[in-house]
């Protein structure tokens, strides 16, 4: 693997699945499953096996289905956890178990009642036990974010020494600032015996909408893999989205970070969890909302209309976007006007159009916005619509 490749770990169907409502059923994961396989993300987490009897058969089946990426599945620090997990992985090309436990003060002393050496033996038992069945196994110290750095880098260390083949720092909480989350990866590279023989995981949170932000600050300090979900779904405020790390690394060539994307089918695969999730994309969401290569403005949509890239740093078509969208509304000048009805075929001369737009602005001040059906009733109402069909 190039070290500028920073792996995406997509835990869509275990994470995201934890939003109150959007449970799927097997068959749903498996198409999301291969969907995600299809998008070439680099691990798929599939569930968390020992959870019920329906998560279980999923990530079986999953493991089945998926051809080229890692499938993982999660447990606790908890030997039936791992060895439920071992079997559901039985039939995957690339079996990845991922457990860990909280190292915070918060979580040793309230969720725990234990205390700090107690928890690493904890943890290096279980990466021995996930080791006995898998080669790859993924560590992670829950709620790293809170967690004292000197004391994490103990716990990596011993991790290491135990086998563990991915460090995953989690920001559980989405508490940290880029810099300080950032700071946290550099710290633990540069105090780490055999971090280098290790890929360092971020799993960051949005709580306070730093999610992307975060992940992308812990690559830069050297972290390589990414664990996201399609449209930033998740607990509580969500996840990292994958869509926005990967567009970060690709429209930004100077952080030399990149990944396997097809970002092609970025769109696609978002519309699919929304659908089989039952969860709307708000319109404003980057990357993937109805409005994020849309413009309604009449400053913006001239622009545009004269060089796509005056007001949109990517082109829609690399996220599999047919086209820009210019939303005729009240806000819409002349030459947005003209573009649509272009569209729908009526070419204006100037004086024609100077018409039409005091029209335009009557019927725009009544609607929220102006269809393609409207335009023709514009047309009507103005007295030019046969002389102006082209």
């Amino acid at each position: 693997m190039s070290n500028n490749k920073v792996q995406i770990f997509d835990t869509t169907l275990r994470d995201g699945e934890q939003v109150p409502g959007c449970k799927l059923n097997t068959k749903q994961k498996l198409i999301i499953a291969e969907q995600l396989d299809l998008l070439g993300v680099d691990i798929i987490e599939a569930g968390f096996p020992v959870s019920s009897p329906g998560d279980f058969t999923s990530v079986n089946e999953i493991a089945k289905v998926v051809k080229n990426a890692t499938v993982c599945g999660l447990t606790r620090a908890v030997e039936n956890d791992i060895k439920v997990a071992a079997e559901a992985l039985k039939h995957a090309v690339r079996p990845r178990i991922h457990t860990g436990i909280g190292t915070s003060d918060s979580h040793i002393k309230y969720k725990f009642n234990s205390t700090q050496e107690k928890v690493i033996e904890r943890g290096v038992a279980a990466v021995k036990y996930a080791k006995s069945f898998v080669e790859d196994v993924e560590f992670y110290a829950e709620d790293a974010g809170r967690t004292d750095n000197e004391f994490l880098a103990r716990v990596c260390e011993a991790m290491i020494k135990a086998g563990a083949t991915v460090l995953n720092i989690p920001d559980t909480t989405g508490y940290c600032l880029p810099e300080e989350y950032g700071a946290k990866i550099k710290y633990l590279k540069e105090n780490v015996k055999g971090i280098d023989n290790v890929v360092i995981s971020c799993h960051c949170h949005n709580d306070l909408g730093l999610a992307t932000a975060n992940s992308i600050a812990g690559a830069i300090n050297g972290a390589r893999q990414i664990e996201c979900t399609i449209n930033g779904i998740g607990e509580r405020a969500g996840n990292t989205s994958l869509e926005e790390v990967v567009m970060i690394m690709k429209q930004h060539p100077y952080l030399s970070l990149n990944t396997d994307i097809n970002t092609k089918l970025l769109y696609e695969s978002s519309q699919m969890v929304s659908h089989h999730m039952g969860m709307v994309v708000q319109p404003n969401k980057a990357i993937v909302g109805a409005n994020a290569f849309a413009h309604s403005s009449g400053i913006h949509q001239d622009g545009v209309i004269k060089n796509r890239e005056t007001y949109e740093i990517i082109d829609p078509a690399e996220v599999g976007v047919t086209e820009s969208a210019i939303v005729l509304t009240a806000r819409s000048g002349r030459a947005a006007l003209a573009y649509r009805a272009k569209k729908v075929g009526y070419e204006l001369t100037k004086l024609q159009l100077d018409d039409v737009y005091k029209e335009f602005l009557n019927f725009a001040d009544h609607k929220k916005e102006v269809l393609d059906d409207d335009i023709h009733l514009i047309m009507k109402n103005s007295n030019i619509a046969a002389a102006a069909v082209v």
